[in-house]
């Protein structure tokens, strides 16, 4: 099944073209078909696929398609790579994609624009492939894009409500800033090392470029520069909770196994270009940390169901980039895999409440749902637990691998395991605050169990993989031949098994039986501006108007007239006078013809004459 390779990405185009060109006519069991449907072939054609290639005992398999474009010395192929890390990307991407567009057939039902979603869904997910299989920096970077602009149309996909419009906007400028920034590392890399090809580029560069070199720290700090942006790193993380616009699927299909994986991704397969800088490797573990704890204060005082998650999926991805940045690679694709388990589970089920509460997003107009959905509460809360990493969830396997790597890691990674393990504890305390105030707590609204095999299905195999997820060995060992096999002392185990279980019996004590009262202790003074602080995200979009948006505005307001145009502007008013006082010489009289050709001919003897 290698040779049909080309078909994991091609099937999902397939599809989104079927969609595009039927304008929207296409009634919505055969759209669902097509849409739900070319992702679940995919995911067979990438499983028969990755069962050959690991059956094979190869280390890397590729694919030459076509030559894309040649012109002088440069040439492109249109070739896909698949090894272990491209195998598992693929796996999760069309496997947790399948399960999400088979709920998006029932949570999109009867909407209006049903096969434009599935179109956008579709793309977005081929883009991605593209992203992950690609062998060269060129085809890297055009499913980069592509996965930008569909997340710009999913995002505003309800677009006649001009805060959707905003939102998509939002993401797309910021993540355009990470994008131009990455490339321009790969101009530069390019200009060092004169070849396209992932593999080759990292070969040359490890001969050629010294450790801690200037090309080696530009380079990785460009690239850099797109991971944060597309994975919502600190500090172009601001865009990623306004992402909650778009409909439940789509959250749940950018935050658990496409767009914010991007950046881990790409760090990933890149590792031998951070190898040879470590202080910028260094400083993706030290982005991760940071980001990781800003996010979690900040998910504590959100109101919104999706904004809590969005925030969680932040914070999870920080771990990722923390566990590269001390070089555990294996470890950061663990999690990025068991987090798409337990990250879909969630906003799925999300979605269910959000369903039965007739959309309502808000988490304190809900309360007591435990007795009312009782399907969607066992299954939020086993979710909950993988996000919280208790034992024995898929999440607590992973999570343990990057905080044992960390701590084991020698230049700053005890300063790096102390910022996860206050994560860990600020996971448990807004995860389960989340969970005690939607489930426990005093009811103030009904609500309805929505049931259904396409929508109940997927939440009981993502449910299972949460749970089960972490014994799932991953065939990483031949990409990342340095291993993080560490042994921690059993009193760092200690901390870092109880601090997650802390947070969840503060979450139990203050939101469950109230021991603090948390109103009054935000509510004014101090305690008023600092949950004012974390809940604005630290400040970060007020940053930006600051320093970017405002002086922006005022040289636009200053150069209203354009300085520029005026000078084109110029250029055409003084053609336009010439031309004016050419055509009033064109009186169409005969004897101002013949005294202008006679002064004419006269002054041109005069002029001989003289000179």
């Amino acid at each position: 099944m290698l040779e049909y390779l080309w078909l994991v990405p091609a099937i999902p185009l397939i599809g989104s073209l079927i969609l595009v060109l039927s304008q929207g006519k296409l009634p919505e069991l055969p759209a669902a078909i097509v849409g739900a449907g070319s992702i679940g072939l995919a995911f067979l054609v990438a499983l028969l696929a990755g069962m050959e290639f690991l059956s094979s005992g190869d280390v890397a398999y590729t694919q030459h398609l076509w030559t894309w474009m040649a012109v002088g010395g440069f040439s492109a192929d249109f070739n896909l790579y698949l090894d272990g890390v491209a195998l598992v990307m693929m796996l999760v991407i069309t496997g947790i994609g399948f399960l999400i567009h088979v709920y998006a057939t029932g949570y999109m039902h009867d909407d209006p624009s049903f096969a434009r979603f599935f179109s956008y869904m579709n793309l977005f997910v081929s883009a991605m492939l593209i992203l992950v299989l690609g062998d060269n920096l060129l085809l890297l970077f055009m499913g980069w894009e592509g996965v930008g602009l569909c997340s710009y149309l999913l995002i505003g996909f309800w677009y006649t409500d001009t805060y959707n419009g905003y939102c998509a906007r939002k993401a797309f400028v910021i993540t355009r800033v990470g994008d131009a920034s990455m490339a321009l590392g790969l101009f530069l890399l390019y200009t060092s090392v004169h070849t396209i090809n992932i593999q080759d580029a990292m070969g040359v560069a490890q001969q050629q470029w010294t450790v801690s070199s200037s090309v080696a720290n530009w380079v990785t700090l460009l690239l850099l520069g797109g991971a944060v942006g597309k994975s919502a790193q600190l500090p172009l993380q601001t865009w990623l909770p306004d992402a909650m616009a778009g409909p439940t699927p789509i959250s749940a299909l950018i935050h658990a196994a496409t767009m914010v994986t991007a950046g881990v991704y790409l760090i990933a397969r890149t590792h031998v270009l951070y190898e040879m800088a470590p202080s910028v490797q260094y400083l993706v573990g030290l982005i991760g940390a940071i980001t990781l704890l800003m996010a979690g204060f900040t998910a504590l005082t959100q109101s919104d169901i999706k904004k809590v998650l969005a925030f969680s999926t932040m914070s999870q991805i920080g771990y990722m980039f923390l566990a590269l940045g001390v070089g555990a690679y294996s470890s950061a694709i663990f999690h990025l895999m068991t987090h798409a388990f337990f990250k879909a589970l969630l906003f799925l089920t999300a979605g269910s409440i959000i369903l039965a509460m007739h959309h309502e997003q808000n988490i304190f107009k809900m309360g007591g749902l435990r007795k009312d959905l009782p399907w969607s509460h066992a299954l939020f809360l086993i979710g909950t637990i993988a996000l919280v990493a208790l034992p024995p969830t898929s999440g607590f396997f992973s999570k343990e691998e990057i905080l044992g790597s960390a701590l084991m890691h020698e230049d700053g990674g005890f300063l790096l395991w102390l910022f996860g393990i206050a994560g860990a504890f600020m996971t448990g305390l807004y995860s389960f605050r989340l969970y005690f105030l939607v489930f426990w707590g005093k009811k103030t609204h009904d609500g309805h169990e929505v049931m259904g095999l396409h929508l109940q299905g997927p939440l009981v195999i993502l449910a299972i993989l949460a749970l089960v997820g972490g014994w799932i060995v991953i065939p990483v060992a031949a990409v990342f031949p340095h291993g993080e096999e560490h042994h921690v002392p059993l009193f760092y185990q200690a901390i870092m098994l109880a601090l997650p279980i802390l947070g969840t019996l503060t979450a139990y004590f203050v939101f469950v039986q109230q021991r603090v009262d948390v109103k009054a202790l935000a509510g004014e003074g101090f305690g008023a501006r600092l949950h004012h602080f974390w809940r604005t995200q630290w400040g970060m979009d007020w940053l930006y108007d600051q320093v970017f948006a405002k002086p922006y505005a005022t040289l636009a307001r200053i150069n209203k007239n354009d300085f520029i145009d005026s000078i084109y502007n110029g250029t055409a008013r003084f053609a336009v006078l010439m031309h004016s006082l050419v055509s009033d010489t064109q009186t169409g009289q005969l004897r101002w013809y013949a005294i202008t050709l006679a002064s004419g001919v006269l002054l041109l003897v005069t002029i001989g004459v003289l000179v």
